[in-house]
């Protein structure tokens, strides 16, 4: 079906398919147009990385919930291609993926690009005792010369335990200090949200609530994003992938634990914060992303009012 994007006064077409470009290993000595052999291993790295976390993300789900039921749609513009895959089950209720190639774009945020790439797993398990997780990489190298690598790992906690939140917060902190990275400013915006002044305002009204434990690392007034680097490059990539692991330990450790009204309860104002975030908070999801594409990826199965 064809579907009106209002915020970025464009057509998209949300197709029951995937794109397998998008999520599919590469040749590391591939020349990308426009980058150099050292900006095309890095792209080519990249895209390999996300491969392997979209393969290995879904392989860990069918465990635990005894086999996959996928949904798998795209949604392309001129200036974009969108990739995503749900499944839903007893344990995972709801898991959604979406890698993202931007090309160039006007509008609010405008880009050209030579290469891009932005990969999220947003998952809400059936338990309450574990929040759910909004985790993005994305990486880009710009037409200006300029390049980019960030991303965000967050957990809104619901009912997740102080010991279970310490345990997310150790596991970025051993990446912070194994690359020397201040996690001072990164806390304080994934707590914080940005500032009206900022590139990305974020309205924090309806802002979601998560807990401090992991980071973002997106551009400030004050700071940009993080430049490709070998040493930016690893960050975020054993970032990405330590917290992402540790939180499906977290459903693998707690999936049988007893939980009480007040926990679900707890839950049910997550999911409702979660999706008044994705409505009016978020810059992309207002500006940039399609409702019909950010719906499919990253609402829960279930809001109450």
């Amino acid at each position: 079906m064809r579907i009106s994007d209002l915020s970025a006064m464009a057509i998209i077409t949300l197709v029951l398919v995937s794109l397998p470009f998008l999520v599919t290993r590469v040749n590391a000595e591939e020349i990308i147009e426009g980058l150099s052999e050292e900006q095309s291993a890095f792209a080519n790295r990249m895209v390999t990385f996300m491969a392997d976390m979209d393969a290995q993300m879904f392989d860990r789900i069918a465990k635990l919930n005894g086999g996959l039921q996928l949904e798998t749609a795209t949604a392309s513009s001129e200036s974009s291609d969108r990739d995503i895959k749900v499944t839903r089950g007893p344990i995972v209720e709801k898991a959604g993926r979406m890698i993202a190639v931007t090309r160039n774009r006007g509008g609010k945020f405008p880009t050209e690009r030579y290469f891009s790439r932005r990969l999220s797993f947003d998952i809400h398990p059936e338990t309450p005792l574990v929040g759910m997780i909004h985790a993005v990489i994305q990486m880009h190298y710009d037409k200006d010369g300029t390049s980019a690598i960030g991303g965000w790992l967050g957990v809104m906690p619901g009912a997740t335990g102080e010991e279970d939140l310490a345990y997310l917060k150790q596991t970025m902190d051993d990446v912070y200090d194994k690359y020397g990275v201040d996690p001072e400013p990164h806390r304080k915006l994934i707590c914080d949200g940005h500032a009206e002044d900022d590139p990305f305002p974020t309205d924090n009204l309806y802002r979601r609530k998560p807990a401090c434990v992991g980071g973002s690392f997106f551009t400030t007034r004050e700071r940009p994003m993080m430049s490709v680097t070998e040493n930016n490059y690893g960050f975020m990539t054993e970032a990405f992938e330590r917290f992402v692991d540790a939180y499906m330990s977290l459903i693998e450790r707690r999936k049988d634990d007893p939980y009480t009204a007040e926990d679900l309860a707890a839950q049910d104002a997550m999911r409702l914060n979660w999706l008044e975030d994705r409505l009016f908070s978020d810059p992309f999801t207002t500006n940039v992303t399609s409702y019909e594409a950010w719906s499919l990826a990253t609402l829960p199965p279930e809001v109450k009012f």
